[in-house]
């Protein structure tokens, strides 16, 4: 059978090496070994952009039907690394391979590492996309691109170091994420003063998120020698709590997480709100070396395999609308395993209920609202939403009343997280159910308005042993 994909994808591939080799003449004294290296690589590099488009299309939902597709796509990519590193000289002579064209094809592996662990929770995969992104930068495969008269080619550079410091704040290297914003707001002064775009606005307010963010969480511990030490909210191999004398374990283990952010005016970076970012990690073990653990992202030698220690899969759900929300909180019970548990982490604006209802059921306490459309942030309308019907997107404790079919563990962080003061169970499953304060005494009411201006946040969670959930 032949794969028509890779049937037009070759003749694409054999036309565009005519247009390299016309272009530097003689085409008929290139030896045909080096003629099959050029043709192998624009395949592979084809290949390797079709397939990662396509990533695009894949469900963000479920867990399972989108492995064997990561598989190929870092199959392909794997190929395509180490054919640039074999035959550099021959792509370099013949193909006219740039040093920015070897930083794009390391920036792919580094998002595929990065989004196969947003896919996966496994921590390991953020070292990896680490490596990747700071070879790009130690080796300067973007240095040239500043000189070359193409926009295009700096929002790549730029959009590099967005997913950098990305990256480089989830493994808490700040130190590293402070050199990249400098080095950022270097390249976008150079990119606005060369290239009078429309993107400007849009990449100086990336700076000021990114500057927001590092400034919403100025706590630091110092050493003796007056040195920063950095501290991380993930679980170590030595920093598990010790059960309590006749506890049990394994009865019940967190499999899933559902971690949403909608509020206004907070901080955030690439869609990831300073609460999101302290949950997700609060749900992961500390990051371990990948390559002593394993050959190939979800593809291990039997013999090989690494101890049990997966994170808890999660969702990171930034601003969703109410079908959206429920879509994946369909998937996340679907496909919830037996004696699991789903944890929901809802950290939104609070909506109240417009006047007194004459019942006092799920939904006349108001909730939190997932998705601000822009006509609801805007003052007095929504006064008149809320006195004519409910909030569309508005999340109400009777929503999640149908999961409560299996264990459930929720966190309301909000304004009226008092919503859900009386969620009801009415499945008798395991649930636990906790609320952000409404009142902070006087002395603390300063200490959090820079990274949450509109609500009382949950800075430490404290789950009592009596519950038996597994840190797993």
């Amino acid at each position: 059978a032949v794969n028509l994909d890779d049937y037009f994808l070759l003749h694409r591939t054999e036309f565009a090496l005519k247009e390299i080799m016309s272009s530097g003449g003689a085409e008929d004294d290139i030896p045909q070994a080096e003629r099959k290296t050029v043709t192998d690589f624009c395949y592979l590099l084809d290949k390797s952009k079709q397939l990662f488009n396509g990533l695009r299309d894949l469900p963000q939902y479920g867990q399972k039907q989108w492995q064997s597709y990561f598989g190929r796509t870092f199959d392909v990519y794997t190929k395509l690394w180490k054919f640039q590193q074999q035959h550099r000289q021959v792509l370099d002579n013949r193909y006219g391979l740039k040093r920015w064209q070897i930083g794009e094809i390391a920036s792919k592996i580094g998002q595929l590492y990065y989004h196969y662990y947003l896919r996966t929770s496994e921590t390991s995969y953020l070292n990896e996309a680490f490596s990747f992104y700071s070879a790009i930068r130690q080796r300067s495969y973007y240095s040239q691109v500043n000189k070359e008269d193409r926009p295009e080619l700096v929002v790549k550079k730029l959009r590099y170091y967005a997913r950098f410091i990305v990256v480089c704040l989830l493994l808490n290297k700040m130190d590293v994420v402070k050199d990249l914003v400098k080095e950022l707001s270097d390249e976008i002064e150079d990119y606005t003063h060369r290239f009078n775009t429309e993107d400007q606005v849009e990449w100086n307010l990336v700076l000021q998120e990114v500057a927001a963010f590092i400034e919403a969480d100025p706590v630091m511990v110092l050493n003796d020698d007056n040195t920063i030490v950095i501290t991380s909210n993930r679980l170590s191999e030595t920093g598990a709590p010790l059960l309590e004398q006749g506890m049990i374990v394994g009865q019940l283990a967190l499999a899933d997480a559902l971690i949403i952010g909608n509020c206004n005016n907070q901080v955030k970076f690439s869609e990831l709100t300073i609460d999101m970012f302290r949950m997700l990690q609060a749900l992961e073990r500390e990051p371990m070396n990948l390559a002593s653990q394993m050959n190939k992202p979800g593809m291990q030698e039997s013999t090989e395999k690494p101890a049990r220690r997966e994170n808890p899969h999660k969702y990171l759900l930034y601003k969703p609308t109410f079908s959206q929300l429920y879509t994946f909180l369909a998937a996340s019970f679907k496909e919830l395993p037996a004696n699991s548990v789903l944890l929901i982490y809802l950290s939104a604006t609070g909506v109240f209920p417009s006047g007194r209802s004459d019942s006092e059921g799920p939904y006349d306490f108001g909730g939190v609202l997932t998705n601000s459309n822009r006509d609801i942030i805007n003052g007095d309308a929504i006064h008149k939403r809320n006195q004519s019907y409910k909030e569309m997107h508005c999340l109400h404790p009777g929503d999640l009343y149908p999961f409560t079919r299996k264990p459930l563990f929720i966190i309301v962080d909000s304004s009226n997280s008092v919503a859900y003061k009386n969620f009801t169970n009415l499945f008798g499953q395991p649930l636990v159910c906790l609320l952000s304060p409404t009142a902070y005494p006087k002395a603390l009411q300063g200490m959090c308005s820079i990274a949450f201006p509109n609500k009382l946040p949950l800075h430490h969670i404290f789950i009592p042993n009596k519950y038996n959930l597994d840190s797993s």
